[in-house]
């Protein structure tokens, strides 16, 4: 990066340390020792066929939970750019004044309104009518989370890096097994016993397309939901309800674009691939999806997915909009009536 840019991924890497400061607690033990050995991997340059120093990670991690604990409480700062400074959320402008740097910035929130924050070199840009995409290439500055992908209002942010590194995370942990499930499918026509860098490469190539279509199905969800989705999510605290409803509009949103697109592109692999990636709340859900699959599995035939896709776009369509409705009647009270009708309307 050019030394006048330092002061920006300086300011961004900080509001990343806080950010994780505040949430890297929310994993699990094991996933957050496996992310931290992952963020050490990236922090410290080191490649996929290296092994790591354990001792060097064990002493890095308690320095690092030391950091965290001491700016915890600190808020975001703004972004130096040219003169001027930015709010760490406004990627929209952020990207106006960055893009012509080939400099990709994007500051927004995740699941359980969780902060997440990057800049990367700018690979691609793509503006289409209803959304642009801009795909990441390396990351400057990252957070530990690293979502590989985020929709922000009518902008696709793909980070390949993010996504190759949680490829890298799906296959470890696939290896300590080697169950025959979905993830093992996905990757079972692909060589991890040679070059492994090349073959995260290819595998990138092939599962990218599986996290743009998620993301462009998000794009035209949230214009059938509109604002009030996201008003009514806001007000709800972590909770099941929560959860459910995250769900939900992801099956919305793969009922529109996801399922479609990878059912047409024929790829076998990338169908697993999704599949492995649905978290467990979304499988509890959407039960017809998984059996669709399963039944695709044991006998080749891709047709009982394919006829299931026109019902499940009515249906989440249908089941959001009774969603919006319960919450425009029941303003203080409608987490736990949203949960009932979720759970007695799984498809």
């Amino acid at each position: 990066m050019q030394d006048k840019l330092q002061p920006l991924l300086s300011a961004v890497q900080r509001n990343c340390h806080i950010s994780d400061a505040r949430h890297a607690g929310d994993y699990t033990l094991c996933i957050y020792l496996l992310k931290m050995r992952e963020y050490f991997r990236w922090e410290r340059r080191f490649t996929f066929k290296d092994k790591l120093p354990e001792s060097d990670v064990g002493d890095w991690l308690t320095q690092r939970e030391n950091f965290w604990e001491s700016i915890e409480d600190e808020p975001f700062i703004e972004l130096p750019l040219d003169g001027e400074y930015y709010d760490p959320f406004d990627s929209e402008a952020l990207n106006a004044a960055l893009n012509p740097y080939d400099l990709v910035y994007s500051g927004g929130l995740g699941n359980r309104s969780t902060p997440h924050f990057f800049l990367g070199k700018l690979g691609h840009k793509d503006e289409q009518a209803d959304f642009t995409v801009l795909v990441a290439e390396n990351e400057y500055a990252r957070d530990l989370t690293a979502p590989p992908a985020m929709a922000l209002g009518s902008t696709i942010f793909i980070r390949r890096e993010s996504l190759r590194r949680m490829i890298w995370e799906k296959i470890e942990e696939w290896q300590w097994s080697k169950l025959d499930n979905a993830m093992g499918r996905a990757i079972q026509s692909f060589n991890l016993e040679d070059d492994i860098e090349a073959t995260l490469d290819d595998l990138t190539d092939t599962f990218v397309e599986s996290v743009l279509l998620h993301e462009k199905g998000e794009v035209f969800a949230g214009k059938i939901l509109g604002p009030e989705w996201e008003e009514m999510l806001a007000g709800l605290p972590h909770c099941k309800a929560e959860i459910m409803i995250r769900a939900l509009r992801d099956h919305l949103a793969d009922s529109l674009t996801t399922l479609p697109g990878l059912l047409g592109s024929g790829k076998d692999s990338s169908l697993h691939f999704y599949i492995a990636n649905l978290p467990n709340m979304h499988k509890n859900i959407s039960p017809t999806l998984i059996r669709a699959y399963e039944s695709w599995v044991m006998t080749g035939k891709r047709k009982v997915i394919e006829e299931l896709l026109p019902a499940s776009k009515s249906h989440w369509a249908a089941l959001a909009n009774e969603m919006l409705d319960i919450y425009r009647r029941h303003p203080d009270d409608y987490a736990g009536r949203l949960q009932i009708l979720i759970e007695n309307s799984k498809f």
